[in-house]
């Protein structure tokens, strides 16, 4: 695509040294700037890609995009904000391919995993191709293997390759994860969503966010820029849920669910076992029952979730209900590695995912076994959730084993410190601290009994472990199916 040609899709921009000339891609990483791409200088949290805009002029950049001017002799298109530049210029190279697929962007602090695989499965149910993107990376249909992501929401150049594949792959639903990190920082901003559902809002990105009401507003942006004739689904028993209802334009469809309050789709009569959970959802004067091998509460929500984005597509309520009962756990996902005793793996990492699952785990403990926890928080991340983890674990469970998690550039030593000055009594006889993860979970061996339950929580699916220096494979299924017998 000629630069000129491009740069005319944009609606406020000034010119230096400018020359015509061929683009075959977009980089904003200069290390990754190949012969041929348009350099975009973005201003991030730790790094300025302006100060890099002669390394990818050294690997062939044929043009500057930037909000100054640069010594650099390349054409350069000056801009205010090249975070919203760069979602343009890459929507419109890869010839705006959202506009060509079902697009459902999926927010919230927990839950948007599940909720995608799940909107993935009730639209190949339905007989359609469907493709995802998100945490575990992406893939063209629930039978594929994910290609890794280096976000959970990519960024504008990746994504829109993405969905540009996609698109002539001949796939017409895509779901996907929007974080509020992305929407944010307008990785989503030239996407044109058909839906958008909304899992629940708890504390977690402080560190980035600052406040909850920045982090609310964040996670509006997906609802405030919906279409005409698109859907809005929001979780009725969240305290955020009025907010993100009135940030829905007029002309846009709104499902609730629920379990507590009033919702157009609800879930009564619930109950849990080692099998999974079952319950009777509600909706326009129907009732029918579903046996979920997914477990816990969070769990029926994110089945809900799914279940009302399946009815906002129109999609037959029992095709629906048959997707949901034949989908198995998600991978790093309240996923049981063990049975004797009952091993759970989750990515809780957040005050409220540990709470649910913990909360999910008591329902299948026996009366006279324990519920036994372990887990860690993340380096370089929000402090003040620590000591709230601590407490929640503490409060929660039998016997807690303090770990690392991510420890980054941080001391694992003072993480674990943050996390136990939430704890009210070090009873050395319940709490337990191994600041080494592999380690932290042999111990688990010691302390457990045949018929106890174990949670491992923070890592999930991820199969590696951020260190100060390095990033090492570790995986806390493999390391717990070590230990203990696998399923």
């Amino acid at each position: 695509m000629l630069l000129s040609k491009l740069i005319r899709l944009l609606d406020d921009y000034k010119t230096h040294n400018f020359e015509d000339t061929e683009i075959t891609g977009i980089s904003y990483n200069s290390l990754q700037t190949k012969n041929g791409d348009i350099f975009i200088c973005i201003r991030g949290e730790a790094q300025d890609g302006h100060k890099y805009a002669e390394n990818a002029y050294k690997n062939g950049a044929k043009a500057i995009f930037a909000e100054e001017i640069l010594d650099i002799n390349l054409p350069q298109i000056i801009v205010k904000d090249t975070k919203r530049t760069m979602a343009n210029l890459a929507a419109a190279f890869y010839d705006e391919p959202s506009k060509e697929i079902n697009l459902i962007g999926v927010t919230g602090t927990n839950g948007k995993t599940t909720v995608t695989h799940l909107i993935q499965k009730i639209l190949e149910e339905n007989n359609e191709k469907c493709a995802l993107i998100g945490t575990l990376g992406y893939k063209l249909s629930s039978k594929d293997d994910y290609k890794e992501a280096k976000h959970t929401t990519p960024q504008p150049p990746e994504l829109q390759k993405d969905l540009r594949l996609m698109a002539n792959s001949g796939i017409k639903n895509v779901v996907m994860e929007v974080s509020s990190h992305s929407l944010e920082q307008k990785r989503v901003g030239c996407c044109d969503f058909d839906g958008a559902v909304f899992t629940n809002l708890t504390q977690d990105h402080l560190d980035y966010h600052i406040t909850m009401k920045n982090y609310f507003k964040a996670k509006a942006i997906l609802f405030e820029n919906l279409k005409k004739g698109a859907f809005a689904v929001i979780n009725a028993d969240d305290e955020y849920a009025q907010d993100f209802i009135k940030s829905v334009p007029e002309g846009v469809k709104i499902l609730t669910y629920g379990v507590k309050n009033d919702a157009d789709i609800k879930a009564v009569d619930i109950d849990f076992s080692v099998d999974g959970a079952k319950l009777t959802v509600e909706f326009n004067s129907i009732k029918e029952k579903m046996n979920l091998h997914l477990n816990g509460m969070f769990s029926v929500y994110n089945a809900l979730a799914a279940f009302s984005s399946g009815l906002a597509m129109n999609i037959d309520y029992k095709t629906i209900i048959k997707a949901l009962e034949n989908t198995k756990s998600v991978a790093g996902r309240f996923e049981i590695v063990s049975k004797k005793p009952l091993v759970i793996v989750d990515y809780a990492h957040t005050p409220d995912g540990l709470e649910n699952v913990l909360k999910a785990a008591r329902e299948l403990t026996p009366k006279d076994a324990n519920l036994i926890c372990l887990f860690g928080c993340g380096g370089d991340r929000d402090t003040t959730k620590r000591p709230k983890m601590g407490k929640i674990a503490d409060e929660l469970s039998d016997k807690v084993v303090v770990t690392s998690d991510n420890p980054r550039s941080e001391d694992p030593q003072l993480i674990i410190s943050d996390i136990m000055a939430g704890i009210k009594t070090v009873d050395t006889k319940r709490i337990f601290v191994e600041p080494d993860r592999r380690s932290a979970i042999k111990f688990l061996k010691s302390i457990s009994k045949e018929n106890d339950v174990i949670v491992i929580a923070g890592k999930g699916h991820e199969d590696y472990q951020i260190l100060k220096n390095e990033t090492i494979h570790f995986d806390d299924r493999e390391e717990a199916k070590k230990v203990f017998a696998s399923v």
